[in-house]
């Protein structure tokens, strides 16, 4: 394998890591939940990935403030 070839596996690597990394950094950064509710979110996401994420987009937060 020459550097060209190495360069562009380390960019496609990056770009699944990054959509990855995006619902927990959305889930992190959110105003919906706060807390050990968000916590619980990140963890959820961690163990389930995507399907997590979407729960999270429809049913965060899941006690009324």
């Amino acid at each position: 394998m020459n550097d060209s070839t190495n360069v562009m596996a380390l960019i496609i690597l990056a770009f699944y890591a990054l959509i990855w990394l995006m619902p927990l950094l959305i889930i992190f950064w959110s105003s919906k939940t706060s807390g050990s509710e968000k916590v619980a979110w990140i963890i959820a996401m961690l163990f389930v990935s995507w399907g997590a994420f979407v729960f999270y987009l429809l049913l965060a937060p899941l006690k009324k403030r």
